[in-house]
């Protein structure tokens, strides 16, 4: 099909086109031509025009007696309009002048003739609005039959036959005379000689208060209501540029075949909206369905549902009703093609094509309609027209209320539907009614849920195992050697440390650290290393059966054959307007826009220009945090130490323990600051670079945002895991931050427990941060709008405008649902060695987030365009790479920043003891320094009666004057089994991974039957479809030359008898 440049492709020209015209159509406009010959005189005499209306009246009564004369019924004529059975009564129309027609009569041929009485001086023809629909709907079909049909003007009537000539009519006549029709544009209570859309004179037909609120229908009740735009009087000095935007868009939008209905701003709730309601009649939809290649059923699928799961029985009370799970049956289906619609399941045209598809489809052409040309550019789409609040919103209405079901005439109430079995937090245990989700909102947002879903089934088993250690560590806690020692003043209390700070901190002794390092074991012991080996293969088996999910769920979606949205493909109205240059398509041969590299390179500098810039100023905000810990330590310390009231708190809130939770909450509280500030930035930087397509917009902005808030979320915890402690040196000759603060020392038992903490406070609140965000957001806001309006109460106004007030979910709603669940995912991944149950946490976050994400998209947002997509996108690739930095983290936190490679070298190649090997731990990784050779500016100023120090490290005693406070051979033993660790356990993974990768199928094995099935019996109904059609045609071209022979022989063979 052609496409305009810049524009949508020409659909049907809805009541501007139609094929066929008989002979008495042709006489009546040599008629016409003849009066507008010879018609001056007559013109300046009468009313202008009357010979147009008469000859026109004449051929569409006559023209519409044909086509109805069977569904009349008997008597239907004398029947009084007021005396009819109305099917919704609460759209009943107001009383409109009408022409009497004359009783019918027939002539010899049969057929039914008739005429109007047009008087000599006609009555002034009513101001009405007339539809452009290209056919009659069902309903008028049954409102005809049944003698109920309404009855108005001649001109109401035509229209509502749907007449094909009615629009060209109306226009010639308006160009005779000017009095009569015009072009009228709506702008504001004063300026009533314009209007937003190309209408004729209208008088209202029926009051607001008659249409029910809930309606989803234009006025006439048959029309579905497929899409709305809202704007609001604009008295600005651009008020005239908009409304003529406004016009040009909307003459646009009917030139396409779309029907719009407009609701002056005197009916909405809050008196300044205009709301344009738009609906896509068949031919529109059958066009644009062939061009989008949208798949439709052609035949009920034999292929039965796979139930072989062996726990289905236990699985009982999580499961829903069968007709909540599968609202549809199965079906074949074939890419729509307008030319074969017999070869599809066509049973009401009204609901063949569901609501996600018509308002895809409306948003497409709403997308590339042009609406005139600015700056020497041809302008067009909604969005850069809502960019200009030229249009203040653009949205599909949602099926009904979301608290009760559907009522006649309205269609099924989807949204109440899943409200009652997704979106409730009682149902949280419950399974999720995806095929509901996907029809209604689109399979984008439904392969979300899915993924979330899947995710967290998963997150049940890692759950269960992280749950499991940690079980052991407490059961295991008064059995830890390390803990006891310290724990003992016999041991860890005659123990005297070394300050942690420079004058100000003093000496402590080990059994204060006795909660920490009990603390310390749950997370860190034997059960880590597992867990950790553990994870390393659960992110495998993950990632592989997320994979045959996603096949599975490509299959019953009718996704196999999809390659990309076109829409996510298509060319961005942004690009086209900024672009200059034109070359050839190598693929199409057509000619598109094109933008140089050059043009873009200043951006694409600037751009990452500004990560960088970023990127580096959450690392600065992470060593200022830092130098908070550094300075604040010592304020804790000597605080607590003056305070008498604070000395049987130092037990339990040690000076690291509040350095540690401080810290974190301020950190916290930055990465939030942080997040808030790069998103606009980030958003307007995408934009800058003026990317081709959408797809590659959402490619660039996630590339973006996930770099920097994988720096911003995770940098702390790289510190704290691999930094920290790391790097002191030893008592007199300590390292320093900037020649000012002195490095910060892990706790005795190792930095594992810090690490915890900081991952506890930064994922907790993250989650809480972001659940009340997405549910109390939304609420204040909608809040807030009906609270602007003239009434409180939802139930008051029309379904338009209560959507009107919703939150918009907006193009990135779903990019940052993504990105949240892969922030989880990094953290549930990169340090769960650490932390194991962080399984736990996401996992009933996710369950949560789940029903606020329901909750939100069901009630408290408009309802999004739908669109299609057959996987998550690059998000999996993000996935893919976190899976492998998380082996190699995990490996580095159980060697680098547990305790148990030490322990176990000690249990190896130090212990003297058989009976009890880690006894003597404690005191073997403390190394002892002589108090004397501390420098004056760092010892403490109060002198003590002790002669020694101990600290965290392995190094030879002061006494050894050769190698003094140089690391002894237990050092070089241990960092040698640390890194034979990392790689060996590196290797076991990664050799898991690749074998499990391989194993496991990315199709599974049915689901590959399934779809060759299913393409077998597609081509099948296909070919027998062409078959039969061919036979068909090819009949009846036999019949027709079997004809023109028979005439040709008794032709002859009269000519020879004549002879």
């Amino acid at each position: 099909m052609a496409v305009p440049e810049g524009g949508a492709p020409a659909g049907p020209e809805v009541g501007l086109q139609r094929m066929g015209r008989g002979k008495s159509d042709r006489v009546l406009w040599q008629r016409r031509r003849l009066a507008s010959r010879s018609g001056k005189d007559s013109r300046r005499q009468g009313r202008p025009g009357d010979w147009y209306w008469e000859a026109y009246l004449e051929r569409a009564q006559k023209r519409y007696r044909e086509r109805s004369v069977k569904r009349r019924v008997k008597g239907a004529e004398s029947e009084s309009p007021d005396e009819a059975e109305w099917t919704f009564p609460l759209e009943r129309k107001a009383k409109l002048h009408s022409i009497p027609r004359v009783k019918e009569t027939r002539d010899s041929d049969g057929e039914t003739s008739g005429i109007f009485k047009v008087p000599k001086q006609q009555p002034r023809r009513p101001k009405i609005r007339f539809s452009l629909a290209p056919k009659l709907s069902r309903r008028w079909s049954q409102w005809s039959a049944a003698g109920t049909r309404p009855r108005g003007s001649v001109i109401n009537e035509l229209a509502k036959m749907g007449d094909p000539d009615l629009l060209e009519m109306v226009e010639q006549e308006g160009k005779r005379s000017s009095r009569d029709i015009t072009y009228s544009i709506q702008m504001s209570e004063s300026m009533s000689s314009r209007e937003s859309s190309f209408l004729i004179k209208e008088e209202r037909m029926f009051q607001k208060r008659e249409q029910s609120k809930d309606s989803v229908f234009f006025r006439d009740g048959i029309r579905q209501i497929d899409f709305v735009l809202s704007y609001v009087d604009d008295i600005k000095k651009d008020s005239d540029l908009k409304a003529e935007r406004r016009k040009e868009f909307e003459l646009n939008l009917r030139k396409t075949g779309l029907e719009l209905e407009v609701e002056d701003k005197r009916d909405s709730e809050d008196g300044r909206t205009y709301f344009v309601k738009i609906h896509a009649p068949w031919e529109v939809l059958v066009t644009y369905a062939e061009v989008l290649g949208i798949k439709m059923p052609i035949k009920e699928s034999d292929i039965p549902r796979p139930e072989n799961n062996p726990l289905r029985y236990m699985l009982g009370p999580v499961k829903l009703p069968q007709e909540v799970r599968f609202p549809r049956p199965e079906y074949f289906t074939a890419q729509f093609s307008r030319h074969r619609q017999e070869l599809f399941l066509i049973e009401d045209e009204a609901t063949f094509f569901p609501s996600s598809s018509r308002n895809r489809i409306v948003y497409y052409i709403l997308s590339r309609c042009p609406f005139g040309i600015e700056d020497g550019k041809k302008r067009f789409g909604i969005e850069r027209l809502l960019t200009s609040n030229t249009y203040s919103s653009a949205y599909p209405l949602h099926d009904g209320q979301y608290w009760k079901p559907a009522e006649p005439p309205n269609i099924v109430n989807e949204r109440y539907i899943l409200y009652q079995n997704w979106a409730r937090f009682s149902y949280f245990y419950k399974e999720q009614p995806l095929d509901l989700i996907k029809n209604y909102f689109g399979e984008k947002i439904g392969i979300y849920f899915v993924f979330l879903g899947f995710y967290t089934e998963m997150l049940l088993i890692a759950a269960a195992v992280g749950l499991a250690c940690l079980i052991y560590g407490i059961l295991s806690m008064d059995a830890n050697e390390s803990s006891t020692e310290i724990c003992d003043p016999e041991i860890g209390g005659q123990m005297i440390m070394c300050p942690l700070c420079d004058q100000v901190c003093d000496y402590w002794r080990l059994n204060s650290t006795c909660l920490t390092s009990k603390l310390s074991h749950l997370f860190d012991n034997e059960s880590t290393v597992f867990f950790a080996i553990f994870m390393g293969i659960w992110v495998t088996l993950f990632l592989e059966f997320w994979k045959q999910r996603q096949a599975r769920l490509e299959y019953e979606w009718d996704l196999v054959d999809f390659e990309e949205e076109q829409q996510q493909l298509q060319l961005r109205p942004e690009f086209e307007a900024m672009c200059k240059h034109r070359k050839m398509n190598p693929v199409t041969k057509e000619m598109e826009p094109y933008m140089p590299l050059w043009n873009r390179i200043p951006w694409y500098f600037l751009s990452g220009a500004t990560v960088t810039f970023w990127m580096a100023l959450v690392v600065s905000s992470m060593v200022a945090v830092i130098v908070y810990r550094l300075s604040v330590f010592a304020t804790f310390a000597s605080f607590m130490e003056s305070e008498a009231s604070l000395q049987h708190v130092k037990v339990y809130f040690t000076p690291q323990l509040a350095t540690s939770l401080s810290g974190s909450c301020l950190n916290f509280m930055v990465i939030l600051m942080l997040n808030f500030f790069y998103e606009k930035i980030s958003a307007w930087i995408t934009k800058m670079e003026i990317p081709r397509t959408y797809q590659e917009y959402e490619s660039s902005l996630t590339l973006k945002m996930f770099l920097f808030q994988f720096v911003n979320y995770y940098s702390s915890c790289f510190y704290v895991a691999f930094f920290k402690g790391k790097f002191v040196g030893y008592p007199g000759k300590y390292t320093y931050l900037f020649n000012v603060w002195r490095s910060e020392e892990c706790d005795p038992g190792g930095c594992l427990i810090e690490l915890t903490t900081q991952l506890t406070i930064i994922m907790t609140g993250k989650q809480i941060f972001g659940n009340i965000k997405e549910a109390i957001y939304p609420l204040v806001f909608n809040w807030w709008r009906r609270r602007k309006a003239r009434t409180n109460s939802e139930k008051l106004y029309s379904r338009w405008e209560q959507d009107h007030d919703l939150e918009t979910f907006g193009q990135l709603g779903l990019f940052y649902e993504y990105l949240e669940t892969v922030i989880q995912f990094g953290f549930v991944t990169l340090f769960v060695a650490s932390f194991p149950l962080a399984p736990l946490l996401a996992l009933l976050n996710n369950i949560i987030e789940i029903r606020v994400d329901a909750w939100k998209l069901t009630t408290q947002y408009r309802r999004p365009v739908a669109a299609k997509a057959h996987s998550i996108g690059v998000w999996q690739d993000i996935l893919y790479g976190m899976a492998v930095v998380s082996v190699a983290t995990n490996a580095f936190i159980v060697a680098f920043t547990s305790d148990i490679i030490p322990r176990l070298v000690y249990y190896y190649a130090y212990s003297t003891n058989t009976t009890h090997p880690f006894k003597g731990y404690v005191n073997n990784s403390l190394s002892v320094f002589l108090i004397a050779d501390f420098p004056n500016h760092t010892a403490p100023s109060e002198k003590r009666d002790f002669t020694t120090c101990r600290y965290r490290d392995y190094r030879h005693p002061p006494e050894d004057d050769e190698h003094k406070y140089l690391h002894n051979m237990q050092f070089w033993h241990v960092l040698a089994a640390k890194m034979t660790f990392i790689i060996v356990m590196e290797h076991i993974v990664f050799l898991v991974k690749f074998l499990l990768a391989w194993m496991i199928p990315d199709v599974p094995k049915d689901v590959e039957e399934r779809i060759k099935r299913e393409k077998l019996m597609t081509v099948k109904i296909l070919h027998d479809f062409e078959l039969k059609k061919l036979k068909e045609n090819l009949g009846i071209n036999s019949e027709v030359f079997s004809k023109q022979v028979l005439m040709e022989e008794s032709k002859a063979q009269l000519a020879k008898s004549t002879i």
